[in-house]
């Protein structure tokens, strides 16, 4: 468990869901996590925070006008100068679908497409830093990319980020590099060679939510209308499960071993 007033350089500061379904998905999570969602923003797009114990844990969008909602996750990762980011996205292979924007004095935000087709937003913080806490009940436990690209997917992170890498696993059966912001001890999301099921170009992080009792929370999740893609499995890092909203959008769960915040190695 890890609480910070901000989040390091690199690391996932924060998460939002991009959802067909703004009424169900505000409800939904709001059951499943106990999160409190807060009322969308006008003067934000229709923008909206879902906070827990009254700190915000994460965001959420509806469809922009002819940009229809995808129903996915996106996890933010934390700059202090996002236009170099950019500039190092684009010359490292990425793609900027949504340039530097500021937000008022809350920070500043970016969109980008990784050279293997996962996309992930930029935050640079002014007033506001993201989520406060992670391996907790209701709170981010990990953050992974599965892709079919893995040494294009290391060299761009690496580059853009700044992050430090340590390999788990480095064969051709079994391929999973964890990374942490430079300077700290504490690994906070990996890199999964998927590319016996994920489709060159078609990568895509997913996010861990921490549980107290994921068989319980799984259970909630189909009571509540969505998904059990893949049920909770014991794994040496905690047990894991895959499940989508009633959107459809996909989002993992973990019960840490112990309460320990380890690599879950992408299973």
């Amino acid at each position: 468990m890890t609480k910070w007033a901000e989040a390091p350089v690199g690391a996932p500061c924060w998460a939002d869901l991009w959802t067909s379904d703004v009424e169900g998905s505000r409800r939904f999570y709001s059951r499943l996590f106990g999160w409190e969602a807060q009322e969308p923003d006008p003067g934000y797009g229709g923008y909206f925070m879902f906070t827990r114990q009254g700190a915000p844990i994460a965001g959420g969008m509806g469809s922009m006008g002819d940009m229809q909602a995808n129903d996915t996750w996106k996890p933010f990762f934390c700059t202090h100068d996002i236009g170099t980011a950019l500039e190092k996205a684009e010359s490292a292979g990425g793609s900027i679908v949504a340039g530097a924007m500021p937000i008022d004095r809350l920070g500043s935000q970016a969109v980008v497409v990784d050279p293997t087709g996962a996309t992930f937003g930029l935050w640079q913080p002014g007033q506001f830093h993201g989520f406060s806490a992670t391996g907790e009940d209701g709170a981010p436990s990990w953050f992974e990319l599965h892709t079919a690209d893995h040494p294009v997917a290391v060299t761009f992170y690496r580059e853009v980020l700044g992050a430090e890498f340590s390999a788990v696993g480095d064969t051709d059966q079994f391929r999973y590099w964890t990374f942490r912001s430079p300077g700290t001890g504490e690994d906070v999301g990996g890199i999964m060679d998927s590319g016996s099921w994920v489709a060159a170009g078609a990568a895509a992080w997913s996010v861990y939510w921490e549980v107290d009792d994921i068989e319980a929370t799984a259970a909630l999740v189909a009571e509540l209308g969505g998904t059990v893609r893949r049920p909770p499995e014991t794994t040496p890092y905690g047990k894991l499960a895959v499940m989508a909203d009633p959107a459809g959008a996909e989002f993992r769960l973990r019960t840490s071993p112990g309460g320990r915040h380890q690599a879950p190695t992408g299973q």
